[in-house]
C-alpha cells in the first residue's frame, strides 16, 4: 500500500489521524519511532530550521521539495505537505504538484492567500478571489500522478472576511475537487462546531493547533468528538526544541560545560541509536567485498 493510499484509509478509518509537524528529517524520523502515523510538513517549520526565518512567504519551492525528498528517503509514513500558495498561478501549482509527488508528499495542501503570504496565525492577511483558487485546486487536482495523492484547500479567510465568507469558499473549493479542507484560524470552539457542521459529511476536515495563536488549543480526542477528521501541532516540536535549546545553550555559556544536561540528553550513542548506525554498519559490512571494515564505527 502506497503513503498515499495509506493516508486515505486512515482518514476513512482511523480519524482523528494526528500528525505532528516535521521540518527535516531527523524530526520526522523522530515523529515515526515515537509511532505516530502520519507527519505534517510545516512551511514554517522550515522557514524556522533552514532559513531562521519567520514565515512570511520566503521559503522557495524548490527548497521544500527538496526537505520532502530527504524526509521520504528516511520515512515511510504518510506525509502531508504545506505548499503555501503553490509559488504562483495554476500553472505553477500544477509544477509543485509534480514535483512534490514526485519527492513524496501523500497529500498537499494549497492556501488561498496571495503571494507572498503569511503564517495563518498573524494579522494583516490578504486573499486572492476565489475564482482564482477554484482555478488552483482544479489545476492541482488534474496534475496529479497517482488519484491516492490528496489535494488539502486551506481557506483563510475567517481572519479577512469571517466565518461566513470561509464557509462559501470551504465549499466552492470541494466543488473543485479538493479532497480534503482546511479552514484555517477559527477564533473559537462555536466556530470549529460551525466548520464541522458544514463541511464533516463531505469532506475530511483538518483542525491546526498552534500554541499562542488564534485558535484555542484542544485535544485531538476533542477535536475529533467536534468532527475533524485530522488534527495538527505544525510548530509544537520546534517550539519544544527552541525552548530547550536556549536553556541548555545559556547554561553551556555560563558554566563552561554540558555537564548539568547529561541525565536530559542523548550522548553519541543515543543518538546513533535513533538514526539507525548499527543497520547502516551492518549493511555495509553485508555489502563489501572483502568483508566487514574493521575501522568503522559510531565515534568519528
Amino acid at each position: 500500500m502506497t503513503h498515499a493510499k495509506t493516508l486515505r484509509r486512515l482518514l476513512a478509518e482511523s480519524p482523528p489521524v494526528l500528525a505532528p509537524g516535521c521540518f527535516d528529517a531527523m524530526s520526522a524520523l523522530m515523529i515515526e519511532r515515537a509511532g505516530f502515523a502520519c507527519a505534517y510538513l510545516s512551511g514554517a517549520g522550515i522557514a524556522f530550521s533552514r532559513l531562521g526565518r519567520p514565515d512570511l512567504g520566503l521559503v522557495s519551492m524548490a527548497e521544500v521539495a527538496d526537505t520532502v525528498a530527504l524526509i521520504r528517503d528516511r520515512v515511510a509514513l504518510p506525509l502531508v505537505v504545506d505548499a503555501d500558495t503553490g509559488y504562483g498561478n495554476a500553472m505553477n501549482v500544477q509544477r509543485t504538484v509534480r514535483l512534490f509527488e514526485r519527492m513524496g508528499a501523500s497529500a498537499i495542501q494549497l492556501e488561498d492567500q496571495v503571494t507572498p503570504k503569511r503564517c495563518g496565525h498573524l494579522k494583516g492577511k490578504a486573499l486572492i478571489g476565489t475564482d482564482e483558487m477554484i482555478g488552483k485546486v482544479k489545476a492541482a487536482c488534474d496534475a496529479r500522478a497517482d488519484d491516492d495523492t490528496l489535494g488539502l484547500a486551506r481557506t483563510d479567510a475567517i481572519a479577512v472576511d469571517g466565518l461566513a465568507a470561509a464557509l462559501e469558499r470551504g465549499h466552492a473549493y470541494i466543488e473543485a475537487g479538493a479532497d480534503m479542507l482546511f479552514v484555517e484560524a477559527p477564533p473559537s470552539v462555536e466556530d470549529m462546531r460551525a466548520i464541522t457542521s458544514a463541511f464533516a459529511e463531505t469532506v475530511p476536515l483538518l483542525a491546526n493547533m498552534v500554541e499562542g495563536g488564534m485558535t484555542p488549543v484542544k485535544s485531538a480526542k476533542e477535536l475529533g468528538d467536534i468532527g475533524y477528521a485530522m488534527v495538527i501541532f505544525p510548530g509544537a516540536l520546534m517550539r519544544a526544541y527552541t525552548h530547550m535549546a536556549e536553556r541548555f545553550l545559556a547554561d553551556l555559556h555560563t558554566n563552561f560545560t554540558t555537564e548539568p544536561w547529561w541525565t536530559r540528553m542523548n550522548d553519541l550513542a543515543g543518538v546513533n541509536r535513533i538514526v539507525g548506525l548499527d543497520e547502516i554498519l551492518r549493511d555495509d559490512a553485508r555489502y563489501a567485498v572483502g568483508g566487514p571494515d574493521p575501522n568503522l564505527s559510531g565515534d568519528g
